[in-house]
């Protein structure tokens, strides 16, 4: 279990990093990804991106 609370972690981290690649691609307004502001700082949860980033990495994977 700690490995996939790894695997996602580290998963939001990296879609953080590439977001405003993604946001041109239309990633990360996907309905299910969460945007709230909370003490003045705007936090953003990507839920269904991750999922569907999750499925295309899986696709290539079994097609290599």
């Amino acid at each position: 279990m700690w490995r996939w609370l790894l695997v996602i972690f580290v998963a939001l981290m990296f879609i953080n990093w590439f977001r405003p690649i993604m946001k041109k691609l239309g990633f990360g307004r996907l309905p299910g990804d969460l945007r709230f502001k909370l003490f003045g700082r705007e936090f953003f949860i990507p839920l269904t991106t991750t999922i569907v980033l999750s499925m295309l990495a899986s696709l290539i994977s079994k097609l290599i």
